[in-house]
């Protein structure tokens, strides 16, 4: 009994809690690298990032409509035929000018078409976040399916193990009349069926491992326990409180609805008037070509100037700008909708994950309890069947309750710890800064970017030409479903 027990312990070991998440150095193969790896470079978060940079350029292009616009002509004429009638127009021209635009008023266009983009930069920022917190909910997730499929594999090979020996037994005991070929065939039978649970399991365990590697960009090695999570709500109350206030994807909603409300406001500009300036330099140039035979009475160069001030009143334009205002009221109800709906989701998916996370422990529990239970029955199975008081039947049975309680309880333990990390993600709660993750340098800030770009005002400022950062898994080998020797063995199915 007291080896049954440790082998217990074992299959609890493979997916024990250790230390926080912000504590001791990475190790290569634990969760916290493998949310650091993902963090670094995965394409779909890196993705993310470099969409946001773009949104960032929102702004400085909304502003621009705003500014003033220098533009500089140069022409040179060859006047091919000439009037007959003109005596002195020139054969050939040439001439060169600045001019300057300037908006004086927009009907407040510019001013809340900046104001929108803005909210959408904020929203677009909140995307991120929950794109972050999505991947880490991945990778927790493969991790974890890692760990129980290692664990199941070992759990069906053993069984094969222990069944092949109970085949023999039985072989053996009909050899010398003790049982009959009935109790051959049923060994024969469950020995078979294991054998097929063998291979699904290690499938299972090769499909786990590519799923982690198309998320982290590495194979997975010996993989530790994970830790404890941090921060999880008491009370399915207060996390549903944590969530409408810091899910990244309720506050992206909430920011688009507030866009839409700046975009109302542009689309009603289109009905007012706007007004401008522009300024001209102009230099000319006849090339001592003006005035014909009398050229010598005109001057052959000038350099002219002008100012110009305009002012332009819509009066009709066939319903135009009011087509465009509903438009964009609809629009904007659309977005307002758009944030109840994503709070009512919020609401759901928190709910659901917390009471996933707590049936999950109750189930760890009960499933303890189940393979104590298991285990003692089939030690008393075995021993009433050696003096003839139960069946072959009898003790293939009681092995297979312990396999399944044992294969119930690791995967208890996974369902678990990622209920328990759905909970973090939906109060957002699962992104790099809530988990102290330690990249060896500062932590992507999209904030960064944009209070790099937003007064950028010349036309020549370029960034890099682009290049993708992520990990490529083409020369990362096809995983097997070998398990390795030095993990803690999820135990003896009856050994």
């Amino acid at each position: 009994m007291a080896g049954c027990r440790q082998q217990g312990r074992r299959i609890g070991a493979i997916l024990l809690l250790g230390s926080l998440l912000a504590s001791g150095p990475a190790q290569a193969n634990d969760l916290r690298q493998a949310l650091i790896d993902a963090y670094l470079s995965n394409p779909t978060l890196q993705s993310a990032r470099a969409q946001q940079r773009a949104t960032d350029e929102d702004v400085p292009i909304q502003a621009a409509a705003g500014a003033p616009n220098i533009t500089a002509t140069a022409n040179h004429i060859e006047f091919v035929k000439r009037s007959p009638n003109s005596f002195t127009a020139p054969e050939r021209r040439f001439q060169i000018g600045p001019d300057l635009q300037v908006p004086v008023y927009s009907g407040g266009a510019v001013r809340n078409s900046i104001k929108a983009a803005k909210e959408r930069v904020a929203a677009g920022q909140a995307d991120l976040r929950g794109t972050e917190s999505a991947i880490f909910s991945q990778v927790v997730a493969s991790y974890m399916d890692v760990l129980r499929n290692e664990a199941l594999v070992e759990l069906s090979a053993n069984q094969v193990d222990v069944l092949t020996v109970n085949l023999q037994a039985t072989s053996d005991r009909f050899e010398i009349g003790e049982l009959t070929r009935t109790d051959v065939a049923q060994s024969q039978s469950r020995l078979a069926v294991a054998q097929g649970d063998l291979r699904n399991a290690r499938a299972n365990l090769i499909a786990a491992r590519e799923t982690y590697i198309e998320l982290v960009g590495k194979a997975p090695g010996k993989l530790t326990p994970p830790p404890p999570l941090p921060g999880l709500p008491d009370t399915v109350g207060e996390a549903v409180v944590t969530a409408l206030e810091s899910n990244p994807d309720l506050i992206a909603a909430r920011e688009r609805a507030e866009a839409a409300g700046y975009d109302s406001e542009v689309a009603g500009s289109g009905r007012l008037p706007t007004r401008g300036a522009v300024a001209g330099l102009d230099y000319t140039d006849y090339y001592g070509t003006l005035g014909g035979p009398i050229s010598s009475n005109f001057g052959q160069s000038e350099t002219t100037a002008n100012l110009v001030l305009q002012i332009n009143i819509p009066i009709f334009q066939g319903g135009l700008p009011a087509a465009r205002q509903r438009q964009a009221f609809a629009r904007e109800t659309a977005a307002m909708e758009q944030v109840i709906a994503t709070e009512r989701s919020v609401i759901s998916q928190t709910r659901a994950a917390y009471s996933s996370w707590q049936a999950a422990n109750a189930v760890i529990l009960s499933s303890e309890a189940a393979v104590a239970a298991a285990q003692l029955s089939l030690e008393g199975v075995r021993a009433e069947n050696s003096i003839g008081n139960r069946t072959i039947l009898d003790v293939l049975n009681a092995e297979q309750e312990l396999l399944s309680a044992r294969a119930q309880l690791v995967t208890a333990r996974r369902n678990a710890y990622v209920a328990g990390f759905s909970v973090l993600a939906a109060t957002g709660k699962a992104e790099a800064r809530d988990l102290n993750l330690n990249t060896g340098g500062p932590l992507y800030d999209p904030q960064v970017n944009y209070d790099r770009v937003r007064d950028k005002v010349f036309d020549w400022q370029r960034d890099p030409e682009p290049i993708a950062t992520s990990t490529r898994t083409v020369d990362i080998e096809a995983p097997d479903a070998e398990v390795s020797a030095q993990q803690d063995s999820p135990g003896d199915a009856g050994n």
